[in-house]
């Protein structure tokens, strides 16, 4: 039997970052992996912080009646009573245990929340650049991806967000700090997009939910901070994970938190809920539940990545490539030299850099490179990128 056609016809548009990072590694067999300048995936490479394999031994060790066996749904009572104080101390509002359900990382996150709140044919409004995988986790659950652009400067551009809305419109997703620009959204910006779905919202009778998604929060610099929803937007709902502020990407775990002041909060964190067991999660990890609980204090190594990030810029500007300066996350999103990004990866990968053409993002005529690896890897890319820029002259 054949696989689904749906499927079928998403394989050719799957994710790019994957190919990248695939054809990398064979690149690494190939030349030798100390000749290759992979910037494709955002994997940390920085270790988790020590201690989490302290509250790792201590959990491994203990011989707790339950601990490894199902629990609620939502996660361990305890477990999400300490993260509702974290995350309410980030978005300034109070949080109980049941504002937040434990979640298989963001990704799970996100799919059990449209799964909890689309209708089939509801929207999900989306800013140009995106996380590529916000199309294909909108369509598993019968929605509609609706692409409005980015400011020029890849802020919020609020005028064209509310042209995208309409009364199909169940939510609009942001994510700041950004992948792939490394845009934070200051909270100005923010506020007016909350008035505006405010608006829409009293309009049509139907307030789309702001779905905040934040993993890379705790990665911002300049003295930057990522601004909060909850407390900004009763609609919202952030999503989240470990795998960037503690380096665990490969644990899978992430939450959801519900703004204490939404609309039918009940019946909302029910349905969150009720997604994450039909979805098949039925719980997150049961280990990392409890090792993260303990590591709520534990923040990312944001001067490892400050680090990079200058010398990116450096080698960058020196090949004379061109690019806005992040203020989080750890990706830089470049100009292709004649606007053709695709064409300018492959001529990055003739000389062993690898990087993500920013069409995958939805954003033609820009790469994407991943700084979150060592920054000798930085710098000892120089060479490669002066000899691919004078290819293309």
């Amino acid at each position: 039997m054949p696989a689904a056609k749906g499927i079928v016809a998403s394989l050719a548009s799957s994710s790019m970052i994957r190919k990248m990072f695939e054809e990398g590694l064979s690149l690494k067999r190939q030349y030798g992996a100390e000749n290759v300048f992979d910037f494709s995936l955002g994997n940390p490479d920085v270790d988790p912080p020590e201690s989490f394999f302290s509250a790792l031994e201590a959990l491994v060790k203990e011989r707790k009646s339950g601990a490894h066996g199902y629990m609620p749904n939502a996660g361990f009572p305890d477990v999400r009573e300490a993260l509702a104080r974290k995350i309410g101390a980030e978005q300034g509002v109070s949080l109980t245990a049941n504002d937040v359900i434990m979640a298989v990382g963001a990704a799970g996150a996100l799919n059990v929340t449209l799964k909890a709140i689309l209708n089939p044919g509801d929207e999900v409004v989306v800013v140009r650049p995106f996380f590529m995988e916000y199309r294909a986790y909108t369509a598993n659950h019968g929605g509609k991806l609706v692409e409005a652009a980015a400011a020029p400067d890849f802020n919020l551009d609020i005028d064209a967000i509310s042209a995208a809305l309409t009364a199909e419109t169940a939510a609009v997703i942001i994510n700041s700090p950004n992948n792939p620009t490394g845009r934070v959204y200051n909270a100005q910006t923010q506020e007016a997009l909350a008035a505006v779905l405010l608006r829409h919202g009293k309009n049509c009778g139907r307030f789309p939910y702001l779905i905040a998604d934040e993993p890379y929060r705790e990665l911002v610099y300049d003295g930057l901070t990522a601004p909060p929803v909850l407390s900004v937007y009763p609609h919202s709902i952030v999503v989240s994970s470990f795998s960037k502020n503690l380096s665990l990407p490969g644990e899978r775990i992430g939450y959801i938190a519900v703004a204490p002041a939404a609309d039918d909060k009940e019946n909302l964190t029910a349905a969150l809920i009720y997604a994450t067991r039909t979805l098949g999660f039925v719980n997150a990890p049961a280990l990392m539940q409890r090792a993260v609980a303990a590591l709520t204090a534990e923040r990312a190594p944001v001067e490892i990545y400050a680090a990079r990030r200058q010398a990116f810029m450096e080698i960058l500007d020196e090949a004379g490539i061109r690019c806005i300066k992040p203020e989080g996350a750890f990706y830089i999103f470049a100009k292709a030299p004649d606007g053709d990004d695709e064409a300018f990866c492959s001529l990055l990968k003739k000389h062993l850099i690898l990087a993500v053409p920013g069409t995958a993002f939805g954003a033609a005529g820009y790469a994407r490179f991943a700084y979150c690896v060592n920054e000798r890897v930085i710098r000892a890319s120089l060479k490669a990128f002066k000899a691919a820029m004078s290819a293309a002259d």
